[in-house]
């Protein structure tokens, strides 16, 4: 068999993942008749059909699938030879394009992204905060080189994502000196109708927090006032720093919430931990930023 034309199984690769030669040439900028004669120069070297008719439209055949699998590898391999060039700007520099979602503590993430910025070595830190599905988005389209966030890819997505736990930290209540001086003592029992600043119910460590919330009514008839709801963490924590409620952050951050926050820890929240993965495109050329940052481990 001659070689394989690359610019052939290109043609074959969009029509697929278009569902029409019709839509594959608007997208390519090319002539219906140049993509359906590349098709059947392509089938022609084969010796095999890709496409069925489908309605209006084609549907891959058996041998089509198995082809489109390889092409994906090849082209996104591709791509991601293009983004390790991209990487380094004309000085040099390593460049590492994160996403960050607005529900994450930020004190978290630069506490995870500190310590490549830190390393041996130039890097470039360009960073973008989100919402989740917006950043996977990117991140398919190769924009982004990984994404900080507090729950994994979605499983069954047509989207080439692989996860990496980074940590599991467990949670407390914070709160400023005067609200800490009335429910401090006596913790937990002491948070009946304690004002409470709590992430939306979009967060993951909301349900967390609900659960320990339904626990503590039931164990030490205990209510604590829900006062505000937040999409972004640094909102929230720029309420709580300003004494309008008692807010969560992890404890192993106990230290900088007190120092930059004016906050004090007021008590653990038994069974509540905030998960933080680092979302990053599957590839087989990964960047090494991205493979150092799912190495970090904070105590």
């Amino acid at each position: 068999m001659q070689n394989l034309n690359y610019k052939h199984l290109h043609y074959f690769w969009v029509v697929a993942q278009e569902g029409s030669i019709t839509r594959a040439a608007e997208r390519l900028g090319v002539a219906i008749q140049t993509i359906s004669g590349q098709l059947s120069l392509l089938e022609g070297q084969l010796g095999k059909a890709l496409f069925v008719p489908q309605g209006r439209g084609l549907a891959l055949s058996e041998v089509g699938r198995m082809v489109q699998g390889y092409a994906d590898q090849i082209f996104q391999l591709g791509e991601a030879l293009l983004d390790a060039v991209q990487q380094h700007d004309s000085s040099g520099i390593l460049r590492l394009r994160a996403g960050i979602t607005d529900g994450i503590p930020k004190l978290l993430a630069y506490q995870l992204l500190n310590t490549l910025v830190t390393a041996p070595g130039e890097l470039r830190l360009i960073c973008e905060e989100d919402e989740f599905d917006d950043l996977l988005a990117d991140l398919a389209l190769h924009r982004l080189d990984v994404v900080l966030t507090d729950r994994p890819a979605p499983g069954g997505s047509n989207l080439k994502l692989f996860s990496t736990q980074l940590g599991d930290f467990a949670t407390g209540l914070f709160a400023s000196e005067e609200l800490a001086k009335r429910h401090a003592a006596n913790f937990p029992a002491s948070l009946d109708a304690a004002p409470l600043l709590l992430p939306s119910r979009h967060h993951a460590l909301r349900a967390r927090i609900d659960r320990w919330l339904e626990n503590l009514q039931q164990e030490y008839k205990v209510r604590p006032r829900i006062v505000g709801e937040f999409e972004d963490n640094a909102l929230l924590n720029t309420f709580g720093r300003g004494g309008l409620g008692l807010f969560p952050a992890p404890l192993a951050l106990a230290a900088q919430v007190s120092q930059q926050l004016n906050a004090l820890r007021i008590g653990e929240m038994q069974g509540v931990s905030e998960q933080i993965y680092a979302i990053s495109s599957e590839r087989r050329i990964r960047h090494p930023a991205v493979e150092a940052l799912c190495q970090v481990k904070i105590a």
